[in-house]
This record gives C-alpha cells, sequence and structure tokens, in this order.
C-alpha cells in the first residue's frame, strides 16, 4: 500500500518524468485521488512527454473526477480546457459534467471560441465519440 506521503513521490517533477508512470499505473483511483489536482495540471499542454500517458492514467476514472474537471472548465486557460475535453471528457456521461459542457458549447467565451473548445464541446454533446 502507498500511504499519502510515499504518492507525493509520484507527481511528476518535470515533463520528460516519465518514470513515474509505472508507479502510477498501479493505483486505484482512491490511492490516486490526493494527486489528482497535481496530475490534471499535467494536461494543460499535451505536446508534454509526460502528458498522454497521464491521461491515459486517468481516462478510466474522468467521471470521478467531475468536480476538478468542472473547474479547470471555468478557468480562462482555454488550452487547458481544450485538452481535458479531448483527454477526459468525450465519452462522459456524468449530467454534471456534461452540462458544463452544454455551458461551453452554447455560450462560449471568445477565446473558447478563437481556441475551438466550444466545437470540441458540441462534438461531445452530438456523440462524436461514442
Amino acid at each position: 500500500m502507498i500511504y499519502d506521503m510515499d504518492i507525493k513521490k509520484l507527481i511528476p517533477k518535470h515533463k520528460f518524468d516519465e518514470g513515474v508512470i509505472a508507479g502510477l499505473k498501479e493505483l486505484s483511483f482512491e490511492q490516486l485521488r490526493p494527486i489528482i489536482p497535481e496530475l490534471l495540471e499535467w494536461l494543460q499542454d499535451m505536446n508534454w512527454p509526460i502528458a498522454k500517458p497521464i491521461a491515459d492514467i486517468l481516462k478510466p476514472f474522468a467521471d470521478r473526477m467531475t468536480p476538478q474537471i468542472i473547474e479547470i472548465l471555468r478557468t480562462n486557460d482555454s488550452m487547458w480546457e481544450l485538452w481535458i475535453l479531448v483527454t477526459l471528457a468525450r465519452t462522459t456521461t456524468d449530467p454534471l459534467l456534461l452540462n458544463e459542457i452544454e455551458r461551453i458549447a452554447k455560450f462560449p467565451s471568445k477565446i473558447e471560441i478563437e481556441d475551438g473548445v466550444n466545437l470540441e464541446a458540441i462534438a461531445i454533446l452530438n456523440g462524436e465519440y461514442k
């Protein structure tokens, strides 16, 4: 069992820190829960080598991270919003998350329009990824 103190060691230190991935893959959602906010930060840029492996680890738990995902979707970081929609929200069935995606689709900010976040939200609502 990995304890809280040890789990912090599995938070990547830099964008090439792929050595933590094997350890992260072994953890349950409950074990990952304390470091989910830090892991989600690594999805701000999917060009970082560490981003895709972390997204792959978190994806099965996406609907259990709804509060954290909604928080990100309410930031002014439209690229982070886009990457969260692309990596974690495409197949969501969570009603709260779907409501937030609908908000982006219907009432996007100027930057969400410029960065195509609203188009991804529309595609999700239209079931294009199911």
